[in-house]
């Protein structure tokens, strides 16, 4: 019984100290790490849809109920294979260790001369003087150069061994121990660590994030508080830049204020706090622009959704029905705006779109009256 035991652990052991087991282990974590940039990650069911369209969705979904494609950092095999990658670092390292250590803390070094004459790189020419004025004339440079140094008679004359620096074998393995570190941080992260999101507009704060792919929430031990939010635009519409200024309240007390921006978050107690998005929450009350084109004169009034107000100059009612995150427009997405109806002194009532993106949107339509 202990020979069989002793065999099956010396195969475990095998396995593990084999580079090709190292080779698979990193292409495999290097393939689906590919996959998991080619499908977004911790997405949601809409938004696969969306993407893929129904027939790739459905297949898609099938593989995720298996190997959690949508959520791969996460997934049991993943995690396996850091483990597994972590266990044949470690073991590798620990089979190797013996024979470096007796390489690095020996007394007297060893020295095979043949090793020497059939090595690639190497340089010779032919010197006149006698080999004891050559050893008398080099001893001391080798010594002084090199930590250890040795002088070997041969049939010929003396060789002159040296080396230093001897230390530096360890290099591999403080380079092992950093990815060991490296892949247990990622296997903590996937198994104890969360990702989640939350909403919070201007002024407001919360404690609290909503869990990706589940219905559970998780509580913070702090408040995130938004105390201000900037977006700029391209020419063309298209967001240049987002902006929110946070502030992290502990204890009734800030801790920490930070601007973030897209890439660039705050980290605070192994917690990193990303921009992910932005968005406009439907106002309780707008600020309308009136410009009479004749006149040129400007008005500004507050308007509430689905309650009318009075344009200046007696030139009718205008009501906002409807605020959209996002607007289609001949075939391409302007964005948010306000839906509403003017309805002119006299004539028909007139559909009135209003993009945020786009001030001067309403100079199109060339009425009497332009909108902002």
């Amino acid at each position: 019984m202990r020979a069989n035991s002793s065999d099956s652990t010396s195969r475990v052991w095998k396995f593990f100290t084999s580079v090709k087991l190292t080779v698979t282990l990193l292409l495999s974590l290097a393939v689906t790490s590919i996959i998991g940039t080619v499908i977004p990650q911790s997405g949601t069911a809409s938004e696969y849809f969306q993407k893929y369209g129904e027939l790739w969705f459905k297949i898609l979904s099938f593989f995720d109920s298996i190997f959690e494609i949508f959520d791969m950092y996460h997934s049991w095999w993943f995690q396996l294979l850091i483990l597994l990658l972590t266990m044949n670092i470690i073991i590798c390292s620990i089979d190797r260790m013996k024979a470096t250590l007796k390489i690095i803390f020996v007394k007297t070094p060893s020295f095979n001369l043949s090793r020497f004459r059939n090595i690639k790189y190497k340089k010779e020419f032919s010197e006149k003087r006698m080999p004891n004025e050559l050893e008398e004339l080099y001893k001391p440079i080798i010594s002084k150069k090199y930590g250890y140094s040795r002088t070997e008679k041969t049939d010929n004359g003396f060789c002159l061994f040296a080396e230093k620096w001897r230390w530096t074998r360890l290099g591999v393995y403080i380079v092992h121990l950093s990815i060991i570190f490296m892949l247990l941080g990622g296997l903590i992260g996937s198994i104890f660590g969360f990702e989640g999101i939350v909403n919070i507009p201007e002024g407001e704060s919360a404690n609290k994030i909503n869990l990706r792919n589940t219905d559970k929430t998780h509580l913070l031990d702090f408040e995130i508080k938004c105390e201000d939010f900037f977006v700029s635009f391209h020419d063309n519409g298209s967001p240049k830049e987002f902006r929110s200024s946070l502030v992290l309240i502990k204890n009734g007390k800030p801790v920490l204020t930070k601007d973030i921006i897209m890439n660039d978050p705050i980290r605070y107690k192994g917690i990193n706090i990303f921009q992910h998005t932005y968005g406009t929450l439907t106002p309780k009350e707008v600020t309308l622009g009136f410009t009479n084109k004749e006149t040129g004169m400007e008005y500004r009034k507050k308007a509430v959704i689905n309650k009318p107000v009075d344009i200046p100059a007696g030139m009718g009612t205008f009501i906002i029905k409807e605020y959209r995150r996002s607007t289609g427009f001949k075939g391409h997405n302007i964005g948010e705006a306000f839906i509403g109806v003017l309805t002119p002194k006299t004539g028909d009532p007139i559909n009135i779109l209003l993009p945020l993106r786009f001030p001067s949107f309403d100079k199109m339509r060339k009425g009497e009256m332009i909108i902002a």
